[in-house]
């Protein structure tokens, strides 16, 4: 009888033993599971700060590369506008010059070279006084001959002959300060006849200078068409 109850207790304490070992393989198998959801958990929740700052930097970097292209646009708009206001002072200050060119005439000293000469064709309505330069000219057809007044001077001319605008200087300036030609200038007029009731002459102008037809063009009248040949 001792030896069966013993037995029993024995085999009581090894399922005792046994159920113990297996709660504490349960404990250990809960506990991983926990750890494991609470890894899984914190892996999410690093997944998901990742996305965060991945969308943080994408955000920052479109406001910078907007902040980029809105720099460029007003730099752009800048520089347009720096142009635009570069070219309205320069056609303000051409049209200021152009205004205000001018030009006065004096008498000169002859026997100056004059080595350049500039052709134009011209016609002289009859019995009209033109003034070219500081001289008074006026023409006037009679009796197959024309003749011609200058500063007073009267003479009358056939075709081929000429006539002389004795030496001059002329002095062209603009905003009222700016030289833009110092020269003294002869006229020589070659009557070639009568074209359309006006005398027609081929017109030389000798300068000491060589200066530019828009300036020379000053120098004469609308009424006699000056045109280059």
């Amino acid at each position: 009888m001792v030896d069966i109850s013993s037995r029993d207790e024995e085999d009581a304490r090894e399922r005792e033993i046994e159920q113990e070992k297996g709660r504490s393989q349960e404990q250990e198998k809960l506990r991983n599971s926990e750890l494991a959801q609470e890894k899984g958990r914190k892996q999410e929740q690093d997944k998901v700060r990742e996305h965060e700052l991945a969308q943080e930097k994408g955000r920052r970097q479109g406001a910078e590369e907007e902040r980029s292209r809105q720099k460029g646009k007003n730099g752009m708009k800048t520089g347009t506008m720096a142009a635009i206001g570069l070219i309205v002072i320069v056609l303000v200050v051409a049209l200021a010059a152009f205004l205000t060119l001018s030009t006065s005439v004096t008498s000169a000293q002859p026997g100056g070279a004059l080595p350049y000469t500039t052709m134009y064709g011209v016609t002289f309505p009859e019995g009209q006084t033109i003034t070219i330069g500081n001289s008074q000219i006026s023409v006037l057809s009679y009796q197959g001959e024309l003749i011609s007044d200058i500063d007073g001077d009267r003479q009358k001319l056939l075709v081929g002959e000429d006539r002389t605008i004795t030496e001059r200087r002329a002095v062209a300036t603009t905003l009222g300060a700016v030289k833009l030609m110092d020269t003294n200038f002869v006229i020589n007029l070659k009557y070639k006849g009568n074209r359309d009731n006006q005398a027609y002459f081929d017109m030389a102008v000798h300068t000491s200078k060589q200066v530019p037809d828009m300036l020379i063009q000053k120098l004469l009248p609308r009424e006699i068409n000056a045109q280059p040949m």
